[in-house]
């Protein structure tokens, strides 16, 4: 990163380039936080006494959060200025850590999750607008967004050892508490290098109630997941429950319909690449988080792995994905178009995940496990970029950054709503295997099977609805090499 700043120094202000870096900070403790969480889980389940099904709030309450945010965020920045909200979200992320770090029950560890979750969806929601509207040329913003994508490539490797290493060295505290020298730097160094832009005025608007609403409608759902084995499927606890997700998602929707400014115009709705490709990523997002979620609880209570040597288990996937987000796929895409090279994204990442479900408590990690972590890592980085390019083939120009939010939004929410209900399912599975006499670790190994084949499910049920709605785009492949940094903060 260092040498390609040295070679642009003599065109352009260097303060531009030294405030991105800071940006980048900023997206690299979002980063960190992200995969050093998954490495902990089980670290964290021992301490304070999460239940396997609870345990899933732990990555839910900030995913929840920030994708009903993430949308308001945007909307804050282009109101207020994109360097407040930016720094504003840094200031409550890194609040919210300590908060995170400090839990002493499961109650306080996913409210501190659920701040951080707005504290992320504030601070990572403007960073891409930030960085379109620094860097106007098309070759100087896409050397940006190079920088920017390589910081968030090696942030997913260094978070996966990072978690492992403090878990084991120190304890999971730290994972959460290490984000606060990162988080402070962050602070002083954007408050100084950061320009400062007005925004057009709070008069225009911003729809909290809609936030507010969608948020709900999410968080309910996903607590009647969570809730309906213990309480029943057809019980009034969790009857009383859904009902009150889709009131609350009705709520939202007849909203839009009547403000003037809403967080989501009903007529962005009817744009078939956009559904589709949001659709697409949905389905997507399940299988990837429940990868990283469920994996490193298969590695640990399973094959007996620390927490460090998880995050060496996981480096495979992270050098793949780094490795075809380099420039790869961006020259594959040129060559072959960007529905084709999505295509064998999604058949790879599902190998991977049929291949996880056939995995046994005595698999061993090479080759078997080492080659299925790199062909996941390999589909992803195949996947994202091509699936923007498509999802924002038909969108006008003037809805783009609406539209990308809407793509994110689908992903972030999905993966939380997917995760819920996969670790319940794995959990049900292994109680039902237990019962039946089962050994434990083959019961544990149960319940990971049925959610990885059902995540493979998913993702061939997302590359269904990309053959069937999603089509190249007319205009030449080349600019995705701009657009494929846009995708990675959610692949990280």
């Amino acid at each position: 990163m260092i040498a390609t700043l040295r070679g642009l120094i003599s065109r352009d202000d260097l303060r531009r380039w030294i405030a991105l870096v800071v940006v980048c900070f900023g997206q690299l403790m979002i980063v960190l936080d992200t995969t050093i969480v998954n490495v902990a889980l089980p670290s964290i389940q021992k301490d304070l006494g999460f239940s396997q099904a609870d345990l899933t709030w732990v990555v839910n309450g900030y995913s929840i959060s920030y994708g009903g945010f993430v949308l308001l965020a945007g909307r804050l920045g282009d109101l207020v200025g994109r360097k407040r909200v930016f720094l504003a979200g840094v200031l409550l992320f890194t609040v919210a850590s300590v908060l995170c770090g400090a839990a002493v029950s499961p109650g306080l560890l996913v409210a501190a999750r659920l701040i951080q979750g707005l504290g992320g969806a504030l601070s990572t929601g403007v960073i891409i607008a930030m960085i379109v509207t620094t860097f106007t040329g098309t070759r100087e913003r896409a050397q940006a967004m190079s920088v920017f994508a390589f910081t968030i490539a090696g942030g997913g490797s260094l978070g996966l050892l990072a978690g492992g290493f403090l878990t084991q060295a120190a304890s999971w505290h730290w994972i959460f508490f290490v984000n606060v020298p990162i988080g402070a730097a962050t602070l002083i160094a954007g408050a100084l290098l950061i320009r400062d832009d007005r925004g057009i005025g709070l008069s225009h608007g911003v729809d909290v109630a809609g936030s507010v609403l969608v948020t709900s409608a999410v968080m309910a759902v996903a607590y009647t997941i969570l809730t309906a084995p213990a309480s029943g499927w057809t019980s009034p606890h969790t009857l009383g429950m859904g009902a009150t997700s889709f009131l609350l998602l009705g709520g939202f929707v007849g909203l839009q319909a009547r403000l003037s400014n809403p967080i989501m115009p009903p007529r962005i709705l009817s744009i078939r690449s956009l559904v589709g490709g949001s659709a697409a990523r949905g389905l997507l997002a399940v299988g990837i988080f429940t990868t990283f979620f469920l994996g490193a609880l298969y590695l640990q209570q399973v094959r007996g792995f620390t927490s460090f040597g998880t995050g060496l288990a996981f480096l495979p996937h992270t050098l793949a994905l780094g490795v075809m987000s380099s420039g790869i796929t961006v020259r594959l895409v040129g060559r072959f178009g960007p529905r084709r090279v999505l295509v064998v994204g999604l058949v790879l990442i599902m190998t991977a995940l049929v291949l996880l479900a056939t995995t046994g408590p005595q698999t061993v990690y090479f080759p078997r496990l080492l080659i299925t972590f790199a062909l996941f890592g390999t589909g992803a980085g195949m996947t994202f970029m091509p699936l923007t390019l498509l999802t924002m083939a038909d969108v006008p120009a003037a809805d783009a950054g609406l539209a990308a939010g809407i793509a994110n939004v689908s992903m972030q929410v999905s993966a939380a709503l997917g995760l819920a209900a996969l670790g319940t399912i794995a959990a049900d599975r292994s109680r039902s295997l237990l019962a039946d006499g089962t050994a434990g670790a083959t019961a544990l190994t149960g319940g990971y099977q049925l959610a990885f084949a059902i995540a493979a499910g998913l993702v061939a049920a997302a590359l269904v609805v990309v053959l069937l709605t999603l089509r190249a785009p007319k205009a030449a492949p080349a600019p995705a090499a701009v657009e494929e940094p846009d995708e990675l903060p959610q692949a990280a």
